[in-house]
């Protein structure tokens, strides 16, 4: 429907809803007094002329409809009409209005400016509704006047008269927000703005959480001010805001009763007979992540936005949130500290200390949080390992053995969320737990994403694993799949006892002509090298199979297996003209100095305009020709990590190889080390360790 409505004016999107000259179905029905049929309405509006946020010319010329729906006092939900109104507004102001915009078709389109032109041409609307006698309509209408109201001191007028009636905590927070925002936009408010802020600030009878919303717009607006008592007034504010009982009620789900409020007015979750489980965990995931149990959570956050690369500081302010005797701000302070960890270096323990104290065993809704966020940071989460293994066995003794397959559902992600952090440290004691999911084929799928680093143990997991891949349908691919964790799990656990289940999915897969499993056992055999010789007749006629992406794992696995540079070579330098030409030169590289022959055609891939492609050759061209190489190698992988710092872990693996010939990178590498930001491939925490650990190695072999 996108594609149809994207690029369609009015004229269009009436004739196709309803008569010319009347109201559109789709519109018409958000005013239904049906609310299944105003749900509905709503969801094909967001489906097709709002989707994920986007907007276009069929967009902005619905606007005057749902202003009139806005309009009317008879308009059920109204305040979701002028929310809606707002999210439009707020996504076609966030974009640059003199640029012209393309629609999913490819048509050019400048709604994004015609929106917000609109939206100016009706800022009284939003005053009107920033006034309203429903409170859900005034919440929505607020931030809009930071954003369309040009008149600055109307503007600032308004907002300090909605302060002094609002009793609200949300809605008197957002007016400081809204204040900050209009400050932000119209320089010609912003001393009058900011000179607000300082006398609420100053004013201690205000309430705690006024003056703490006021003190973090402050600093917002005025960035440079910054100095070192912001962070120690905002923590005695924030203590100041909060009661001082830890108490919290649970509902018989097992979650507290702590949510304030969610991020979306629509469910995310799909119809869970229609998708398969893991897509399914993906958006409970994502509507669970979207959830404010707090007042001050978005004002927290800014804070921490503000603060920016203050690590010291932010640190400060989670410690007192993941203090607080609000469990609320405790939840919702799990997910900052996950965010600053997963985000910038340091050593991080005393708030991974935090959140482990946050594995509370009569609070899973919280402890399953707190385990979420120590699995994502791994390895950074090792001073939470104690912690973890002992709130599983307390959690194992309290509700039984099987406690991974709990009916309760808070529980039960808890406790799964605890073993798969506790699993990724490596960690044994995570066993017994893995092997229940194994064993009554409950969440397995969980259990798969972290067996693999258990390798002690591959005496009672593979052969469960090995029944599993027996079970499969090879017939699917994908999501659709189960062998998507098990091939590489079965290849992390490295038991000979894996060699025959893995060579039948490889036959199973080419019977099914599922090349891309095919190919993904392919590799999975190949970490064996010599003790998958049995397997070597399966594998040569697929060496040569007209699927490249199985032809180059069966080319790799021969190698792997057999090491015949005569029959291995040729086929990989011909892979290399191939899609599959960084792979085929990741194996030449291996073979070394007996794959000389592909040393001309390696040098002239790097001259490669993808920077990925030039380093894979330049790393195979050291692996191979040494150091005759290394000037050419240095500089093709030096500049391919300036242009995309992705590569940064396949760069620095290079150089470790490269030993002194890797000094004239030096420079880079230190710079790399004096970095507070994360980097890394996908920049994720693990990769960044690892990207720090080898950069830390090799200046200690060169200087």
């Amino acid at each position: 429907m996108i594609n149809e409505l994207a690029g369609v004016g009015w004229s269009s999107m009436s004739h196709a809803y309803g008569p010319a000259d009347d109201v559109p179905v789709w519109l018409r029905e958000m005013g239904s007094p049906d609310p299944e049929v105003r749900e509905q309405a709503f969801a094909n509006f967001y489906g097709a002329a709002h989707h994920q946020g986007d907007v276009y010319p069929c967009t902005a010329a619905s606007l005057p409809f749902l202003f009139a729906l806005a309009d009317d006092p008879a308009t059920p939900d109204r305040a979701a009409v002028v929310a809606l109104l707002l999210s439009i507004g707020r996504e076609a102001a966030q974009c640059d209005l003199d640029a012209v915009h393309f629609t999913p078709d490819g048509t050019q389109s400048r709604a994004h400016a015609d929106i917000v032109a609109q939206m100016r041409e009706r800022s009284d609307a939003f005053v009107r509704y920033a006034a309203d006698a429903e409170l859900l309509v005034r919440r929505a209408a607020l931030e809009a006047l930071g954003l369309f109201l040009d008149e600055a001191d109307l503007a600032l007028d308004i907002l300090r008269g909605r302060l002094a009636a609002e009793d609200g905590t949300m809605e008197r927070l957002l007016v400081i927000h809204t204040t900050a925002d209009l400050a932000l936009r119209l320089p010609a408010v912003h001393a009058a703005a900011t000179a607000w802020f300082d006398a609420l600030i100053a004013e201690p009878a205000s309430d705690p959480d006024i003056r703490l919303a006021t003190l973090v717009h402050r600093a917002r607006c005025t960035p440079q001010r910054i100095g070192s008592d912001l962070v120690p007034q905002a923590i005695e504010l924030l203590r100041q805001s909060t009661p001082t009982s830890s108490h919290t009620s649970a509902d018989d789900t097992g979650e507290p009763n702590i949510v304030a409020e969610t991020g979306t007015s629509h469910p995310l979750l799909p119809e869970a007979q229609h998708v398969p489980p893991a897509i399914a965990a993906a958006f409970e995931d994502l509507e669970r992540h979207n959830r404010v149990h707090a007042p001050t959570t978005s004002l927290l956050r800014t804070f921490h936005v503000v603060l920016g690369a203050r690590i010291p500081e932010r640190t400060a302010l989670l410690t007192e949130q993941l203090r607080s005797f609000d469990a609320a701000v405790r939840y919702d302070a799990i997910r900052m500290a996950q965010d600053l960890m997963a985000t910038w270096r340091g050593d991080h323990t005393n708030l991974v200390l935090l959140l482990a104290d946050c594995l509370l065993p009569d609070d899973p809704y919280t402890a399953g949080a707190a385990a979420e966020a120590l699995k994502v940071l791994t390895p950074v989460s090792e001073p939470a390992r104690e912690a973890l293994a002992s709130y599983i066995d307390v959690q194992r003794t309290a509700h039984g053995g099987d406690v991974w397959a709990a009916p309760q559902p808070q529980l039960r992600r808890a406790h799964q969320e605890a073993v798969l952090a506790l699993a990724r440290l490596a960690d044994l004691r995570a066993l017994p737990c893995l092997l229940t999911a194994l064993d009554d084929d409950v969440d397995a799928r969980r259990a798969l994403q972290v067996v693999g680093q258990l390798r002690p143990a591959a005496g009672d997991l593979v052969f469960r694993l090995n029944r599993r891949l027996a079970d499969a349908d090879f017939s699917q691919d994908g999501f659709g799949s189960s062998t998507g964790a098990l091939l590489p799990a079965l290849a992390a656990l490295r038991d000979p006892a894996a060699v025959p289940a893995l060579t039948n999915a490889v036959t199973a897969a080419i019977r099914h002509e599922n090349w891309r499993t095919a190919a993904t056992a392919l590799d999975a055999l190949s970490v064996y090298g010599i003790g998958a010789a049995t397997v070597l007749d399966v594998i040569r006629p697929l060496a040569d199979a007209q699927d490249i992406h199985l032809r180059t794992a069966a080319t790799g696995a021969l190698w792997e297996i057999e090491g015949n540079v005569e029959s291995v070579v040729p086929k990989l330098l011909d892979l290399l003209d191939t899609h599959e030409h960084r792979t085929a030169a990741d194996v030449l590289g291996r073979i070394g100095r007996p794959a000389a022959m592909a040393l001309p055609r390696l040098r002239s891939m790097l001259t490669d305009g993808y920077e990925w492609t030039r380093i894979h050759a330049a790393a195979a061209l050291w692996d191979i020709g040494g150091e005759a190489e290394a000037p050419g190698v240095v500089e093709t992988v030096l500049g391919a990590w300036e242009k995309n710092d992705a590569t940064s872990n396949y760069v620095v693996a290079c150089l470790h190889r490269m030993g002194p010939a890797a000094a004239p990178a030096l420079p880079r590498i230190l710079a790399e080390l004096a970095l507070s930001r994360r980097s890394g491939h996908f920049r994720s925490t693990a990769n960044d360790e690892e990207l720090q650990a080898v950069c830390r190695a090799i200046v200690r072999h060169l200087v």
